[in-house]
C-alpha cells in the first residue's frame, strides 16, 4: 500500500472511507475533553479556536459599548443568537431584557401588533393592550432573526421605528419612546433581495451599517475537537451521562464532515452519540451514519490535511515544556524556540500542518521540514510531505 494510503491515526485512507475502522483500543486512541478543549476558550457562550471567529469577537468589542444597529450574516446554525448575545452581556446595558423574536414566525395579518403592539379594542380579539416585542425590549436589546422575512408592507414601519426610536401601536394615536439596540440576522442575501424587489434598500442600508459575518464551520474545522468536547459536556450534565473519552476515529470523522447544518448539526451529533454510548467513551460507531458519509466526499489530499497529528505533538511538547539546563548555546536556544512555536501552532490547530504554517507564517513545506527535523514524524504514518527529507549536514 503507498505511504499516502494512511491517516493520521494509522489507519488506511480505504478504510475510513469505508468506514470499516474496528475501534479496538490498540487500533485506536481515547482523547479527553480536556484534551479536545486545548488552544480553545469560552466567551459569552462561544466556543472560540479559530482566527476567524477572534475576527468576530474583535468587531463584537468595537461595536457593543454603542446602541448602533447591527446586521449579523451567515449561513443557518453558525451561531448568530450568540453573537447577538455576546453583543447584549458586553453593552452598555447588559441587566436589560434580550428579547428574540424570528421574523419567519410573523403572521401576516398580525404582524404589526407583534412587533408595535395594540390597544384594546383596535381589532377583533384585541381584547387587551399589548407592548408588541419593541416595548417589551425597552431598556435592552431586541434580536429579530430572520429578518428577511418580514414582509414588505412591514417594512417601512421597521426603518422608522430603527431611525427615530418611536413606535406606534396599533389602534393608537401616541407614540412611544423605546430605548433598545436592534440585532437582526438573516442567513439570506439581502443585496440580491433588493435587486429583486422584495427588500426595501433603505432598510437594507439601515442595518448593514454594522455588519458582522459568522463563518460556517467547513471554514474553521480546526475548531471541531474543542466544539466536540463543549457539546459531550453539555449533554452529560442533560442527560446525567458521564462520558469522559472521545476515540480518534471519531474526532477524524467529525472534522472530515461537510456540516452543511453548521455547529447546530454537529451539536444535534455529538446529542445523538452520548445517547448511543454505553459507556463512558464515545467510539466511531456511536456517530451517526450520515457523519461518517462525510469522509468519501473528501478526497485523499483533504483528509490527510485535516486528520491531527496530535499524538506527536503531545509527544513533543512534554519535551519542549521539559526545563533547559545551562551551559545553552544560542543555536540551541533558537532551535528550542522554534519547535515550542511549532508544537504550539499544531496544537491550535489540532495537528492541520497547512494552518499551522499560517499562524506561523512559513510555508507548509517549512511545516514538514521542522517536522522532520525535530523527529516528530519519525515511525509514524503521517505522510503528506510532498518534498524530499533535507537532512542536515
Amino acid at each position: 500500500m503507498r505511504p499516502s494510503e494512511y491517516s493520521a491515526s494509522g489507519t488506511p485512507v480505504s478504510a475510513v472511507k469505508s468506514h470499516r475502522i474496528e475501534p479496538t483500543i490498540a487500533a485506536c486512541e481515547w482523547i479527553s475533553l480536556e484534551h479536545l478543549a486545548l488552544g480553545s476558550e469560552r466567551v459569552g457562550g462561544m466556543v472560540v479556536r479559530s482566527a476567524q471567529v477572534r475576527k468576530v469577537l474583535k468587531t463584537i468589542s468595537r461595536l457593543s459599548p454603542y446602541k448602533a444597529t447591527v446586521l449579523i450574516n451567515g449561513e443557518s446554525g453558525t451561531g448568530k443568537e450568540l453573537v447577538a448575545r455576546a453583543l447584549h452581556t458586553l453593552g452598555p446595558a447588559p441587566g436589560g431584557p434580550f428579547v428574540t423574536f424570528n421574523c419567519s414566525n410573523l403572521v401576516e395579518s398580525l404582524a404589526e401588533s407583534q412587533l408595535f403592539g395594540h390597544v384594546r379594542g383596535a381589532f377583533t380579539d384585541a381584547r387587551e393592550d399589548s407592548l408588541g416585542y419593541f416595548r417589551s425590549a425597552n431598556g435592552g436589546t431586541l434580536f429579530l432573526d430572520e429578518i428577511g422575512e418580514l414582509p414588505l408592507r412591514l417594512q417601512p414601519k421597521l426603518l422608522r421605528a430603527v431611525e427615530t426610536h418611536e413606535i406606534q401601536p396599533v389602534g393608537s394615536s401616541h407614540n412611544y419612546k423605546v430605548d433598545i439596540r436592534l440585532v437582526a440576522a438573516t442567513n439570506r442575501d439581502l443585496r440580491a433581495m433588493v435587486k429583486e424587489g422584495t427588500f426595501r434598500d433603505d432598510l437594507y442600508y439601515r442595518l448593514h451599517a454594522a455588519a458582522i459575518l459568522v463563518p460556517p464551520l467547513r471554514d474553521r474545522r480546526e475548531a471541531i475537537p474543542a466544539f466536540v468536547g463543549h457539546f459531550v459536556e453539555h449533554y452529560n450534565r442533560l442527560f446525567g451521562k458521564d462520558v469522559k473519552l472521545v476515540s480518534r476515529p471519531a474526532i477524524e470523522a467529525l472534522c472530515a464532515h461537510p456540516w452543511a447544518g453548521n455547529v447546530r448539526e454537529l451539536g444535534h451529533a455529538i446529542e445523538s452519540a452520548v445517547l448511543m454510548t454505553e459507556n463512558d467513551r464515545i467510539s466511531l460507531e456511536d456517530l451517526p451514519m450520515h457523519v461518517c458519509d462525510g469522509i468519501s466526499e473528501m478526497e485523499e489530499d483533504q483528509i490527510e490535511e485535516t486528520l491531527p497529528l496530535m499524538a506527536a505533538v503531545e509527544q513533543a511538547g512534554a519535551a519542549a515544556g521539559a526545563e533547559q539546563k545551562w551551559p545553552y548555546s544560542l543555536d540551541a536556544a533558537i532551535r528550542e524556540a522554534s519547535k515550542v512555536a511549532l508544537v504550539r501552532a499544531l496544537q491550535a490547530t489540532q495537528g492541520n500542518c497547512h494552518r499551522a504554517a499560517e499562524l506561523l507564517g512559513v510555508s507548509r513545506y517549512t511545516v514538514y521540514r521542522m517536522l522532520n527535523r525535530f523527529g516528530m514524524a519519525e515511525g509514524r504514518s503521517y505522510r503528506t510531505f510532498r518534498k524530499p527529507i533535507v537532512r542536515e549536514a
